[in-house]
C-alpha cells in the first residue's frame, strides 16, 4: 500500500528475532494514536534475525515527529537490541546523478522526474565527459563535469563530495558512470549509491559486453541494480530483470533490449530507495 500524500512515519527494523516484537511495536503506535497504513517483516530463520517495515499516519500522533526516534529508541529498539531507520514521506530526497556517454538511462530518470512519477528532487549531475551536457540543459538541471585521471582521482573524488554535500545531497545513482569510484567516496555515502549494470559479469565484462554475448550465441540477456561498495559490483543486489534473445537477433537487438532493461532495473531500484522499501543486512537486501 502506498503513502499517497498522507503524511507518514516509516520505519525499517532488524534485530535477533524473539516473541513479541511485532505486538510491542503496534501497540506502540497504537498507544501514540497513529494508524498503520502498512506493515511487512522477514524472519531469516537461517540467521535468526527479523526484520519489518512499517508506516503509519501521523496527523494525530501524540508524539512530536522530532522525538519519535528518542522514544522508540528508549521504550521499543533498546529491549530488542534494535537496529531501526526512521523517515517520513513528506521528506523529498536530494539525489545526484552519475553519467560519462550513455544516454538512456539518464533520459529515462529525467522523464520520470518530470512527470512527476518519482517524488524526489535532482540538483545536478556529475559527469566525466562533456557529452550529455546538452541533456542536462534540456531539463534545466546544473551539469558538472570532472575530468578524472588516475593522477587527479583523489582530488576530484574531494570535490566532488564537497560538491554533493553543498547540495545536501542524499544519494547517488551511477547511470552507466564509466569510472570505478573510490573507497573514499563510497564510505560517504554508504548504501547510499545505485549502480546499474548489464547481467554478465563476470562471464562478459569490459566495455562491450554485449559484443562478446552475441559472439557466445546467449539466450538470455539482464540487467542488474546494487548498491555500490567497495568490492566492485558485489554490493547487495536491489532488482533483476533479464529477457530471451535468439540467434535471430543481431547484436542491435541485443544491445537495444539490453539497455531497456536497464533502464527499466534502474529505475525500479530508484522507487524503492525513494520509497524506502530496502533494508540492507551482510551484503543482502531485504525488499518490502
Amino acid at each position: 500500500m502506498e503513502s499517497n500524500n498522507r503524511n507518514t512515519a516509516i520505519l525499517l527494523v532488524y534485530c535477533p528475532d524473539q516473541r513479541g516484537i511485532v505486538a510491542n511495536v503496534t501497540e506502540f503506535i497504537d498507544n501514540n494514536n497513529g494508524n498503520i497504513v502498512y506493515l511487512d517483516q522477514h524472519v531469516d530463520f537461517e540467521g535468526n534475525m527479523f526484520f519489518m517495515r512499517l508506516e503509519w499516519e501521523l496527523e494525530k500522533f501524540l508524539i512530536p515527529a522530532v522525538k519519535i526516534s528518542d522514544y522508540f529508541q528508549t521504550q521499543i529498539a533498546s529491549k530488542y537490541k534494535m537496529q531501526f531507520e526512521l523517515y517520513f514521506s513528506v521528506n523529498k530526497l536530494r539525489m545526484a546523478i552519475f553519467v560519462s556517454n550513455m544516454s538512456h538511462c539518464l533520459y529515462d530518470m529525467l522523464a520520470r522526474h518530470q512527470s512527476c512519477e518519482w517524488k524526489a528532487e535532482i540538483p545536478l549531475i556529475i559527469s566525466n565527459h562533456e557529452t550529455l551536457k546538452p541533456i542536462a540543459e534540456r531539463f534545466n538541471i546544473p551539469f558538472h563535469i570532472f575530468n578524472i585521471t588516475e593522477e587527479n582521482k583523489a582530488d576530484q573524488e574531494k570535490k566532488q563530495i564537497e560538491l554533493l554535500k553543498d547540495n545536501g545531497i542524499d544519494f547517488i545513482i551511477l547511470a552507466r558512470y564509466m569510472q570505478i569510484l573510490s573507497p573514499m567516496i563510497i564510505k560517504e555515502f554508504e548504501h547510499r549509491i545505485i549502480n546499474i549494470h548489464h547481467s554478465f559479469l563476470p562471464a562478459f565484462p569490459g566495455a562491450k559486453p554485449y559484443h562478446s554475448a552475441y559472439k557466445r550465441g546467449v539466450k538470455i540477456i539482464g540487467a542488474t541494480s546494487h548498491y555500490v561498495t567497495a568490492d566492485l559490483d558485489e554490493g547487495p543486489i536491489i532488482d533483476q530483470d533479464v529477457t530471451r534473445v535468439s540467434h535471430k537477433d543481431p547484436l542491435e537487438t541485443l544491445i537495444r533490449k539490453g539497455q531497456d532493461l536497464e533502464k527499466i532495473v534502474l529505475s525500479r531500484a530508484v522507487y524503492l530507495h525513494l520509497h524506502h522499501r530496502i533494508l540492507t543486512y551482510n551484503n543482502k537486501t531485504i525488499v518490502f
